[in-house]
Order: structure tokens, then sequence, then C-alpha cells
């Protein structure tokens, strides 16, 4: 499967953004979906994940919403309330996690090329 996130931008704090994650070459099916984002100078961090249910970082638990369109075989993830500390590159990712390691970047294997995300104040 092949990854294809977009969506990213410039927005004031307090703005919205969706971004998508599309698959080709193959489908979401059996695959936890995940975003994670990474900070200048900071490592990956976990953002969202889809399985049977929704796994969300405490940063951005209310206002983040990950969801599944099957039709367009695409994840989106609606960010509202955004704030200048969600600013960052945003991956989405696909594998096969434990729960325990749900979170861990490391427990994905095919990611898309990222998106930027920039909130200003």
């Amino acid at each position: 499967v092949q990854l294809q996130a977009s969506g990213g931008g410039l927005v004031q704090a307090g703005g919205s953004l969706r971004l998508s994650c599309v698959a080709s070459e193959g489908t979401f099916d059996s695959y936890t979906v995940s975003w994670f984002r990474q900070a200048p100078g900071k490592e990956r961090e976990f953002v969202a994940a889809l399985r049977t249910r929704t796994y969300y970082a405490d940063s951005v638990k209310g206002r983040f919403t990950i969801s599944r369109d099957n039709g367009k075989n695409t994840v989106n993830l609606q960010m509202n309330s955004l704030k200048p500390e969600d600013t960052a590159v945003y991956y989405c990712g696909v594998g096969r996690p434990i729960t325990s390691t749900i979170s861990r970047s490391s427990a994905y294997y095919r990611w898309g090329q990222g998106t930027l995300v920039t909130v200003s104040s």
C-alpha cells in the first residue's frame, strides 16, 4: 500500500484544517492507520490512530478527530481549535501494532510523505 497525505497549510490559532491520507496500490483493510507529527528539532510524536476504535494523544483529545471514508479509501484527520504548538509536519502511517505499541512510530512500516501544518498565533 502507498500513502499520500495532503491538506496541510497555514491557519490562525483557533482555526481548523482537515488532513487526508489516501491509500493506493492497496487498501486500509486490516491495517491500523495513524497520524504522527514532527516539529523542527523534535521527535516524531503520536497524534491519533484508527483501528476498530480510535486512539488520541492527550494533547489533541477533544480537538482532533480521525475517521475513515471507505468509499474513497481515505483516512481523515479533522483538526479544530488549532494551537501554535500543533505546528509540525504531519505523517500518516499504516501498520499492525498491538494495542500497547499503537502510539509508537516504530510500530508502523509504511508512511506518507508528510504535510506541513503551520498555526500562527
